[in-house]
């Protein structure tokens, strides 16, 4: 099983939009890593509903083909165990669309069985993949800024 795990892009910043879209640098980057990722197979896209996150994830799922679906406990400061127990139920490549610290919690809950640590450096609008066969390791990682 493969989990990517996507920290929403660049937002708006809150004082000149409190909804916080997608700043147009966040949707320029969420389309470049749309392009790097097109070949990947994917159930899912979830995201936490919140604006940014699913404007990240609507570009995401729009070019892997899949839909984007608003689920709970992806905010910010959601629980990582709650996720990390439904990856267990799941079998199907995902992709989470989030925040931190979220996303950086649950990635060390998965990697290293303990979300206090700060494994990964997660940055806006990059995607990291996980793969689990009989532990979470990490198969790759891509930011915006690496791309052309």
């Amino acid at each position: 099983m493969k989990l990517y795990l996507v920290q929403h892009a660049k937002p708006k910043p809150e004082e000149e939009d409190p909804e916080k879209p997608l700043s147009d640098k966040g949707k320029a980057d969420a389309s470049k890593i749309s392009q790097f990722i097109k070949n990947i197979q994917v159930s899912k896209v979830y995201h936490s509903g919140k604006l940014r996150a699913k404007q990240t994830a609507d570009i995401l799922a729009k070019s892997l083909n899949v839909d984007g679906t608003k689920t709970e406990d992806l905010e910010p400061m959601a629980d990582p165990s709650i996720w990390a127990d439904k990856l267990e139920k799941i079998n199907d490549d995902v992709m989470l669309v989030g925040h931190l610290p979220h996303l950086n919690k649950l990635a060390s809950l998965l990697l290293c069985k303990d979300s206090g640590k700060n494994i990964i450096v997660f940055q806006q609008g990059g995607v990291v993949c996980l793969e689990k066969t009989e532990e979470w390791s990490i198969k790759w990682m891509v930011v915006p800024d690496l791309l052309p």
